[in-house]
């Protein structure tokens, strides 16, 4: 398995702008795909966004389409999210996942199709 470690949470007004990382450490970084979850309280864990392997495929949730970019560096091992014109309802806790995969295009949207996650990192955005 992969460890990954994210930062970069924090207490946001309305209209501003976030920046997410996640650090991977253990295994060949490339090898997996990447994705972003959010958790907000009493609600389920849900999609934000997913990155294949390569970097070439990407995927929304609908809620962040057009606001919201995750991109990768498989030479530092990190993957981001780029979080802009953030919302109220954007505050969750944050967490990164990995999956081992054989496959270099492909990207995954649901929970139980991720290996690794990280501890999680909180995003409060107020209005």
């Amino acid at each position: 398995q992969v460890q990954l470690v994210e930062s970069g949470g924090g207490l946001v007004q309305a209209g501003d702008s976030l920046r997410l990382s996640c650090a991977a450490s253990g295994r060949t970084f490339s090898n997996y795909a990447m994705g972003w979850f959010r958790q907000a309280p009493g609600k389920e864990r849900d999609f934000v966004a997913a990155i294949s392997w390569s970097g070439g495929s990407t995927l929304y949730a609908d809620s962040v389409k057009g606001r919201f970019a995750i991109s990768r560096d498989n030479a530092k091992n990190t993957v981001t999210l780029q979080m802009n014109s953030l919302k109220p309802e954007d505050t969750a806790v944050y967490y990164c996942a990995a999956r081992r995969t054989s496959y270099i295009s492909y990207v995954y949207t649901a929970r139980n199709e991720y290996d690794s996650w990280g501890q999680g990192t909180q995003v409060t955005v107020s209005s």
